[in-house]
């Protein structure tokens, strides 16, 4: 940890989160959007849910320090059980709806939870230590526990990672990883308490639960919410009719906001945010033309939340995703140490930053190879150039390798996906036989297009090496919890199509 700064002793993230919103308990904390209408949810209102609830869950004989596993839906029972899992002191394991039974099976063998809070919609194997939503949901009126104080270091919350380089692992965060999101405030969402940020993601996806809900009620803004099973093409009238200042979604769901792309007048946006994978020049760019707004992009991972981003005060370069945030410090590295300048390498944080993990859950090894001497090594490429603006190249185990030169995925892909018709694309490299590999598109269309066109195409576009050798059409791209592409399960469709 940076000496230089003074951690609050002792410490609650959910109390935290909750302060600025308990000196204005009238104000709007959460608007559930629905056309025209809304479902508002009043920092009064939500703090005596979230307190009640850890009334609720002491009552019900857990304490400080155990596990709660969490099988919820897309409501707001979701932030409220989290939060008030952590305000009783134990630490809540938000998980993805999507998962299967036996996937959930799996965690709970890992994790063994003293309880699991459980929606019935969810997939989740029989356990005796249920506490099923109607029980949840009548703990909120209970009287306000007091917040369970302690040490900033320790345990708050585990996430699972995506899984995308092998098999999920649960990371073990502190309750101090919510000081390491104020970097963000400046350094990425140009967040205040006068903003109303409108999330397009679930409840029960960690980046809403981040940066559509957490971060705008530690300053005091309002969350806006729509409500399950709102189309993409709906969103433009909900940022406008609901005066938000600020839009956050997924590179996809902007993609998706675009098929019409007639200009959209959005009088209150300031600017839009992105995150979960690489967005698109052409994306960006057609968004600015129909809104006449930004787009700030950023970078993070389950064991440390975003950390590189741009920002309206410093935005980043064509083809960057941005600088280190304010307070944070990043390297490039490589075999042989700090890359210079415009070389690539793997992208890595310091181990003294506030937001990095404090490890995998029952993986201590793992988490130890992680490290480079002070450095915590993700396995995502990158290169910096001398003014710190950073260029995401794509993760490690996605680079491919093409006559012996390295090639990034998401350079081919945002090439091809102008190419006609093309409407979705990944790339990834497969064996079509014994020892042969080649660089394969697999792409979304209407129908299946003349593969002599994208051939050409890509000739056109493209420097030999990195033309895809094999184009195939599917039905659609495989997506992960985390809204981003699987390129391993296009691997594992591609080798399961041969059997």
């Amino acid at each position: 940890m940076t000496e230089a700064l003074s951690l609050p002793d002792p410490f609650n993230l959910a109390a935290y989160v909750l302060q600025a919103g308990a000196e204005q308990p009238d104000k709007i904390a959460l608007s559930l959007l629905s056309g025209e209408t809304s479902e508002d949810w009043t920092y009064a209102t939500l703090i005596q849910a979230v307190r009640g609830t850890a009334t609720g869950l002491l009552q019900s004989g857990l304490t400080a320090g155990d596990i709660v596993l969490m099988r919820l839906g897309n409501t707001p029972d979701f932030p409220i059980a989290y939060l008030g899992a952590i305000a009783a002191g134990c630490v809540p394991v938000p998980t993805a709806a999507a998962l299967t039974e036996g996937e959930v099976a799996k965690i709970i063998a890992a994790l063994k939870p003293k309880a699991i809070l459980h929606d019935r919609s969810v997939p989740c194997p029989y356990c005796e230590d249920l506490i099923d939503l109607d029980a949840l949901r009548a703990m909120r009126d209970l009287p306000p526990a007091v917040y369970h104080m302690g040490d900033p270091d320790r345990l708050g919350y585990i996430i699972y990672t995506s899984g995308t380089s092998g098999k999920p692992s649960a990371v073990m965060h502190a309750h101090r990883a919510i000081l390491a999101r104020r970097m963000m405030f400046d350094g990425w969402y140009g967040l205040g308490p006068q903003d109303r940020l409108l999330h397009a993601g679930a409840f029960n996806w960690t980046y809403t639960l981040g940066t559509g809900l957490m971060d705008p009620w530690t300053v005091g803004a309002t969350a806006l919410i729509p409500v399950p099973g709102t189309d993409a093409s709906a969103l433009p009238a909900l940022i406008a009719s609901h005066k938000a200042t600020i839009f956050a979604a997924a590179p996809g769901v902007y993609r998706q906001m675009l098929k019409d792309v007639s200009p959209l007048y959005l009088p209150n946006l300031r600017h839009g945010l992105s995150a979960g994978e690489k967005m698109t020049a052409l994306v960006r760019e057609t968004w600015s033309e129909v809104t006449n707004t930004q787009v700030f992009e950023a970078f993070g991972m389950s064991e440390c939340s975003t950390f590189i981003s741009g920002c309206p005060d410093t935005p980043a370069k064509e083809g960057a995703i941005g600088t280190a945030q304010p307070g944070r410090q990043v390297s490039i590295r490589t075999a042989k140490g700090a890359a210079r300048p415009d070389t690539p390498g793997t992208i890595a944080i310091h181990k003294s930053d506030l937001g990095l993990a404090l490890g995998y859950l029952n993986e201590p090894e793992q988490w130890a190879q992680k490290f480079d001497g002070d450095w915590f090594v993700t396995g995502d490429q990158g290169m910096m150039d001398e003014n710190g603006q950073i260029t995401y190249l794509g993760r490690n185990d996605d680079m491919m390798n093409a006559g012996g030169f390295r090639v990034s995925p998401l350079e081919v892909e945002e090439i091809m996906l102008n190419a006609p018709g093309v409407t979705s694309i990944g790339v990834t490299e497969v064996e079509i036989k014994k020892g042969t590999q080649v660089i394969a598109a697999f792409y979304t269309a209407a129908e299946p297009l003349n593969e002599y066109k994208l051939t050409d195409f890509a000739t056109q576009n493209l420097a030999r090496y990195k033309q895809p050798r094999l184009y195939v059409h599917v039905d659609a791209l495989p997506i992960g919890g985390n809204g981003k592409l699987s390129r391993r399960a296009l691997r594992a469709q591609f080798e399961a199509s041969k059997a």
